[in-house]
């Protein structure tokens, strides 16, 4: 291969291996305002969410909950079920929480499963 034609292949792979995922740029886009998702990463107005699956709902150390949402969501533990329901509407999980969300596409909330899926 010539080497002129090397630089653009590389710079392809370069930009697919950067490129996010669906899950990734709708949790950017909708939920970055409250929450952050990496590892070690500041609290916002709503708690970190890296690594929420297999955790404990309200269990999310030096953030803290509504007592609505810890009434609710104790004794549960986040899995990709729970999520879904939670993603669907906050409010028929946890009513009277202080977060208000609804997502009615399926497709979105499986991506943002995914992407939830992968912080580990």
């Amino acid at each position: 291969m010539k080497t002129w034609l090397l630089i653009p292949v590389l710079a392809l792979a370069a930009n697919l291996a950067h490129a996010q995922s669906p899950g990734q740029r709708l949790a950017q886009t909708a939920c970055t305002q409250c929450h952050s998702f990496g590892k070690g990463e500041p609290h916002g107005v709503g708690p970190n969410l890296f690594g929420l699956l297999g955790k404990p709902a309200a269990a999310n150390g030096g953030f803290t909950y509504s007592k609505q949402y810890v009434d609710a969501m104790k004794g549960k533990t986040w899995d990709r079920a729970l999520l879904d329901k939670w993603l669907t509407d906050t409010q028929a999980v946890a009513p009277g929480n202080t977060m208000v969300y609804f997502q009615d596409d399926p497709k979105k909330r499986a991506a943002l499963i995914e992407y939830m899926q992968s912080q580990k």
